[in-house]
């Protein structure tokens, strides 16, 4: 069931299928999200359940962004038992947008999206849509909404309602944004630990991430203490039912003329202009040399190629540019099922 993002009864139809603990297809900016009332376990439970997900493999709750510039967003503290200084300036600087914290969680809230543990991700989508459907909730009595991909638990995170619409085997309403600008999930930078650890990379980079916060960020193995679980930070992940495989452009193109005629059918996604394979069956397309641009279009074009029923896609390794993590970390994980 598709409503219409742009019509206002559906963003009040919406808030109100979840406030009384359903389920919703909600748009972001970075990908669709499977969304329900963060503070309804038996809701939050259903996420679980629908995306075959593990229930102690955390959520991230979604927050409606503050009224004003320079404000905090009206139910962080509802969430979050502490927000160090240097996560107050991420969060003035980038949300709304594709930015998720972990903070300490007052533990009288979100314990099940949590996953159990004494942290919380949250962010404040920027999606215009996501944004009404926050700010109806609040009026609700619904503070944060959990979150996580609208799909199947470690499959291709859907990026258009019409995926949403085709993940499940249950009735879902699913509100309609178009496509997500940003395509791939938000950056995870853990604030829990008294410095910025990055979890995840996404379209905000490490450089961006330290000029805000005034310190470096740091990776999770510099720590002696454990990195809190996050979303999407399993070695195998974001996988399309194709086996993925990274390679650069010269082992590429040797993996093409190896060829034999009769091989199975195969996608191909690279940068580079590669020659014809003498195989048939090899489904070609265009990988943007633009960083963003490649985000925003790859979970689609993974679903394309699985639609078009090819046992492999092949990738042309991302460039090492840190413009690139984002890609690189979710096809890395995508090829390592």
């Amino acid at each position: 069931m598709i409503l219409d993002g742009n019509d206002p009864a559906a963003i009040a139809r919406a808030a109100d299928i979840l406030a009384a603990g359903g389920l919703l297809g909600l748009p972001t900016e970075t990908v669709y999200g499977l969304a329900a009332d963060a503070d309804d376990a038996q809701a939050v439970g259903r996420i679980f359940e629908a995306k075959g997900r593990p229930s102690d493999h955390p959520l991230i709750v979604h927050l409606a962004p503050a009224a004003r510039p320079g404000e905090l967003p009206p139910a962080l503290s509802r969430y979050a038992a502490r927000v160090p200084d240097f996560a107050a300036r991420l969060i003035h600087t980038f949300w709304p947008g594709p930015l998720t914290l972990i903070l300490p969680r007052r533990s009288e809230h979100a314990a099940a999206a949590a996953g159990g543990q004494a942290s919380v991700g949250l962010r404040c989508p920027s999606h215009p849509v996501a944004r009404a459907v926050l700010a109806a909730c609040l009026s609700r009595g619904v503070s944060g909404l959990a979150a996580p991909s609208a799909n199947q638990f470690g499959r291709v995170s859907p990026t258009t309602a019409a995926h949403v619409a085709g993940e499940f085997d249950f009735d879902l309403p699913v509100l309609d944004g178009g496509p997500c600008q940003v395509g791939i999930e938000s950056t995870i930078v853990d604030c829990s630990r008294e410095v910025p650890v990055l979890l995840r990379p996404g379209a905000i980079t490490v450089a961006q991430l330290a000029e805000a916060c005034g310190q470096a960020v740091v990776p999770p193995e510099s720590l002696r203490t454990a990195a809190p679980r996050a979303s999407g930070t399993l070695e195998s992940h974001y996988a399309p039912r194709a086996a993925v495989h990274l390679m650069d452009a010269a082992a590429l193109q040797a993996a093409l003329d190896r060829r034999a005629a009769d091989a199975p059918p195969l996608a191909l996604y690279a940068r580079s202009a590669l020659r014809d394979s003498p195989a048939a069956a090899v489904q070609r397309r265009s990988m943007p040399a633009d960083a963003a641009a490649a985000a925003q279009e790859l979970f689609a074009t993974l679903r394309d190629f699985d639609d078009l029923g090819v046992q492999a896609i092949w990738v042309e390794t991302p460039p090492a540019d840190p413009a690139w993590d984002g890609v690189r970390d979710r096809l890395q994980r995508a090829a390592a099922t």
